[in-house]
């Protein structure tokens, strides 16, 4: 695909994110319907430049490709080299996230909150692999993601929310022990 194509389906992607975020539905129909129109886009060679393809080699990266004028949502690419992982984690925002190269492992928690103290138990696990979309809103998308892989993986990322001013769509980080269901 040419350079030009390339930003051409960016500025598609763009496009239709942003009439799905005019509607001002809540939270989860949102990320749903936009989950919709990124698994359209997963196919696309160079959809990621080259210049947000970019690894660290210290923690996976965020590479921001969008910021809305309004800041009402953003577009990034979160480059993993194998092993790379988040903290255990919940979001500011509607959230989707759509694997473009590689994949990725994830496990959601919940918080339990007891007289011995909080904390977390797994309920659910799972590989995102090349192509795969989910779109989740808070409450309930406490989880931690890692490249499982043994090559570079690399994700867009739509968030309800304006990381340019933010730097992160991570609301809390979860350091809490973690027991059996």
């Amino acid at each position: 695909m040419t350079i030009d194509a390339a930003a051409d389906a960016r500025a598609e992607l763009v496009s239709k994110i942003r009439e799905i975020v005019a509607r001002d539905e809540a939270a989860a129909p949102t990320s749903q319907s936009v989950a919709a129109v990124l698994e359209q886009f997963l196919g696309v060679p160079d959809l990621v430049p080259a210049s947000a393809r970019v690894s660290n080699p210290e923690a996976y990266q965020q590479n921001l490709l969008h910021v809305e004028d309004d800041g009402s949502f953003s577009i990034v690419a979160l480059v993993w080299l194998p092993g790379q992982r988040t903290p255990v984690h919940d979001h500011i925002s509607w959230c989707v996230v759509g694997v473009y190269e590689g994949n990725e492992s994830e496990l959601r928690y919940r918080v339990v909150e007891d007289a011995a103290g909080d904390y977390l138990v797994e309920t659910g696990t799972g590989v995102n692999l090349q192509g795969s979309v989910e779109g989740f809103a808070p409450p309930g998308d406490l989880h931690e993601v890692w490249n499982s892989g043994d090559a570079l993986a690399i994700s867009i990322h739509v968030y309800g929310a304006d990381i340019r001013k933010l730097g992160s769509s991570i609301r809390r980080r979860y350091d809490l022990p973690m027991r059996a269901a």
